[in-house]
């Protein structure tokens, strides 16, 4: 009850908020009465979703349609608000992409957009959003990495790496904004049931009894809790916690045997 009351009546810009992890991030903000700005590059379907937010919740949820790839987009984004007199309290940088694909195999233009989304548009929205929370006296970010940022895997090569990026920077920044009442905390999720990882929905359904994956929703309410306690970093789940360990210490055998019998199987070639 504690965390609803700081987060009702405040301000949320969540990009990558038209489906999955993004949306129910929504969902859980607003639920805490929490208005919210809307971001994704997915235009018809992010107003139906911010129509349905006010409708469900009645909070306001105002969508703005941006490629955070574009260099300018953090500039967009900050302008659109400034335009509107809106001055949100949290930042969610969720948005992201995903890819089996070996790095020798992926397209030029699927690298780029890596590097733009998970390292690009993170590192500007978190620095121009510190600064306005600075210059206000408090505020939250959240940044989304994922527990593959301690797996240097064959096939993931590029996700991992721009996660293992967004840990490390996000934990740097937390340090950085701690005395200004800014307060970074960065997300590490294992296993989730969204569609992002290609994961057959059985599959899924099979995953959450065994509590190998986690319910977006689950995560997302304890994403947020984490956040607004002013933690700098939150992994969900004690068997993620400890499999860290082994994870950063696994042969190259063993990750030779997943690439040949688990990931291979996923790749789509273009």
């Amino acid at each position: 009850m504690a965390q609803k009351h700081k987060a009702a009546g405040r301000m949320a810009v969540v990009t990558g908020a038209s489906s999955g992890i993004g949306l129910c991030f929504c969902r859980t903000l607003a639920s805490m009465g929490c208005n919210l700005v809307m971001i994704s590059n997915q235009e018809g379907i992010l107003e139906q979703c911010a129509a349905d937010m006010e409708r469900e919740y009645g909070v306001k949820a105002l969508p703005f349609f941006c490629d955070l790839t574009a260099p300018d987009a953090t500039d967009k984004i900050t302008a659109w608000l400034d335009a509107r007199g809106l001055d949100p309290d949290i930042l969610i940088n969720n948005a992201g992409i995903f890819s089996f694909l070996p790095v020798t195999e992926t397209p030029a233009r699927k690298i780029e957009c890596f590097i733009d989304l998970h390292v690009g548009a993170v590192t500007r929205l978190s620095r121009a959003f510190a600064m306005r929370f600075a210059a206000r006296g408090g505020g939250n970010i959240l940044n989304m990495s994922s527990m593959s940022c301690w797996m240097p895997m064959p096939g993931i090569a590029m996700y991992s790496a721009t996660k293992a990026y967004i840990r490390v920077f996000s934990r740097a920044l937390h340090y950085e904004m701690r005395d200004s009442g800014v307060a970074v905390t960065v997300a590490c999720p294992g296993g989730i049931a969204t569609d992002l990882f290609g994961l057959p929905k059985n599959l899924q359904k099979l995953a959450l009894r065994l509590h190998a994956i986690q319910t977006p929703e689950k995560f997302t309410r304890n994403a947020v809790s984490r956040m607004l306690k002013g933690k700098k970093q939150y992994i969900n789940g004690w068997l993620n916690r400890i499999s860290i360990v082994f994870v950063a210490s696994t042969p190259t055998w063993v990750r030779m045997m997943i690439k040949h019998r688990m990931l291979d199987k996923n790749i789509t070639r273009p």
